[in-house]
């Protein structure tokens, strides 16, 4: 089934005199989304509970032996200064099944709140005071923050959940942010949606939001800046069921816009702290 890209319309209703913006999306596979705005403009979606696979990975190997004897025209293969033999093909096929990986399935027990977007400069600046972006150029209020450890965004946090008491604010864990990021999509993101969802430019970060919304609406999942979760990193491919209570670094998830491709996806588990210039960061809310 060909991949869906949602159109996104917002308006804005009034409760208890607090204006709550509507999102829908045009689309067979997204619904309506309350957007909630925090006192200094922070965007929100809840995201709802469920399940997914995560990890799942099935490298592919060069076709058989027999298949390339029967083509209809000769295959010239070669492995190194010759051609294939067909100990070289069992042996690519017992490594790509070596590393395949089954997976394993996720509960997102509660729903939660997660931002539309990473969080801008602007946004910094007013928790924060200075701006520690490398891409801090005139008008870059809507570009994420990045330049920031994981440590910068834990204090950015604290400092959040103290100016807004209603309201409790963790970076995700990164069970949360693929379950997030895929938005109900069971598969690998094709190359061809990452183009529309992701700046991939590999020359500067944007302003937030100017690419396609996953069909839960949220923007830049992919792409744009890494985005820190807060899981420590346990120095393999995948992530494990649990996350090390320990690490020396913690998970980078997304890819940034100096990012290849194939990096962009929902999947990719990376260890921090990145080029850092690159590493940015979104956050979720529970209510109190």
């Amino acid at each position: 089934m060909a991949s869906v890209i949602p159109i996104w319309i917002t308006m804005k209703r009034w409760a208890h005199g607090v204006p709550i913006a509507i999102a829908c999306c045009v689309s067979f596979d997204c619904f309506c989304q309350q957007i909630v705005t925090n006192p200094i403009g922070m965007e929100f979606v809840q995201i709802p509970a469920g399940s997914f696979k995560i990890g799942e990975f099935h490298p592919p190997f060069p076709v058989p032996e027999d298949t390339v004897k029967g083509a209809q025209r000769p295959l010239n293969m070669y492995m190194g200064d010759g051609p294939y033999r067909a100990s070289d093909f069992a042996l690519a096929q017992a490594l790509a099944q070596r590393d395949s990986r089954e997976g394993f399935i996720v509960k997102i027990k509660r729903s939660f709140w997660m931002g539309r977007f990473e969080v801008t400069q602007a946004q910094w600046k007013k928790v924060m005071g200075a701006n520690p972006s490398s891409f801090s150029v005139q008008d870059a209020d809507q570009l994420p923050v990045e330049n920031v450890s994981w440590s910068d965004a834990q204090l950015f946090i604290t400092k959040l959940n103290q100016m807004d008491r209603a309201r409790r604010y963790r970076l995700p864990d990164e069970f949360e942010w693929e379950y997030a990021a895929r938005a109900g999509a069971t598969g690998d993101i094709p190359w061809s949606v990452i183009e529309k969802a992701a700046n991939l430019n590999k020359t500067h970060t944007i302003v937030v939001g100017q690419k396609q919304p996953n069909g839960w609406g949220l923007y830049d999942m992919l792409g744009n800046v890494w985005e820190w979760v807060e899981d420590n990193y346990n120095e393999k491919l995948f992530a494990d069921r649990r996350a090390p209570k320990k690490g020396d670094v913690h998970v980078l998830k997304g890819a940034s816009f100096t990012g290849d491709v194939k990096n962009a996806t929902y999947m990719t588990h990376a260890g921090g702290p990145g080029n850092g210039w690159d590493v940015g960061f979104r956050v979720l809310f529970e209510p109190r």
